[in-house]
């Protein structure tokens, strides 16, 4: 039976962008913390919620860092870096946040819930949610930089490099990071006919099976004279996503033109394993100096 219109209006999910904003939490000195604020409600699905990291006493409009979980986009936590800095107080959301930056942290459907190009189209949502609660914010989203580790760092590259398409009034990001990054899907797979494999599940099928839509969650593929400067760190001794892979990033986007900063981090695994604690700390220093770099004003 059909709902009368009235009813039907009264059961429409709230607009994220006109709901209240959660009270703020100050996990560390100097910090302020919105949890779990709804920034999409897709039909059908969960609604989606992103941590938002904020300096407790800003002079001005805040420039802005996306991060981006990994979890072979099949699992992860908003919240979670990667294992080698779950030990860190404060931690490096904390820290961003303390050097003068909003760190928005969303999650993502997963490719159990659904598969490309949803994920980027979720993170797309997230930045378009930003950009419209700037100004009640202090944000200033004409300086982000989007930052993500591994299946994270994949969908940060993806954002950076389509995002001005995706939702054109939102305005482009300044900058990407990327930590250990699967970026060319079709050079990756072993088997192309494996519709089993972790990035299979995230396109739907085998990579022989998809050859478009797997070609289309490539980053590589995307890269263009219009892309913003990219950090791209990876492990020599990444057993999970070859080091090639950032290789092939670094070079796709010099070849268009754009400016691909390539550091190949030796004897270090996935997820930094194997990094000592100096090395790693060295990786995320040279992250938010980058970021730093790419929402200077003087640098746009």
């Amino acid at each position: 039976m059909p709902l009368a219109p009235d009813l039907a209006a009264l059961l429409a999910p709230a607009d994220p962008i006109r709901l209240p904003l959660p009270p703020a939490a100050r996990p560390a000195p100097g910090v302020r913390l919105l949890r779990g604020v709804p920034y999409l409600v897709p039909d059908g699905h969960r609604p989606l919620e992103l941590d938002l990291w904020l300096p407790e006493n800003p002079t001005g409009p805040l420039p802005v860092i996306v991060f981006v979980h990994g979890g072979a986009w099949r699992t992860g936590l908003r919240d979670d870096p990667g294992p080698a800095f779950r030990s860190w107080q404060p931690g490096p959301f904390a820290r961003l946040a303390q050097a003068g930056f909003a760190v928005a942290c969303p999650g993502y459907r997963l490719s159990g819930e659904a598969v490309h190009p949803t994920q980027v189209d979720d993170l797309s949502a997230a930045s378009a949610w930003l950009h419209a609660r700037s100004g009640e914010l202090g944000l200033d989203t004409a300086r982000t930089v989007v930052w993500g580790e591994s299946a994270g760092g994949h969908l940060a590259a993806l954002l950076a490099l389509t995002s001005p398409r995706r939702n054109p009034s939102v305005p482009p990001m300044t900058g990407c990071v990327t930590w250990y990054a699967p970026t060319d899907l079709v050079a990756l797979a072993e088997d192309p006919a494996d519709g089993h494999t972790f990035e299979a599940m995230m396109v739907g099928g085998a990579p022989a099976d998809m050859p478009d839509r797997t070609r289309d969650a490539s980053p590589v593929h995307h890269a263009g004279a219009d892309a913003p400067p990219f950090l791209i760190l990876h492990g020599t001794r990444d057993h999970i996503v070859p080091s090639d892979q950032g290789v092939r990033l670094a070079a796709a986007l010099r070849d268009a033109g754009t400016p691909a900063d390539l550091r190949l981090i030796d004897g270090a695994d996935h997820l930094w394993y194997g990094l000592p604690d100096a090395e790693v700390e060295r990786c995320f220093a040279l992250s938010l100096e980058f970021s730093r770099e790419r929402t200077a004003r003087s640098s746009l």
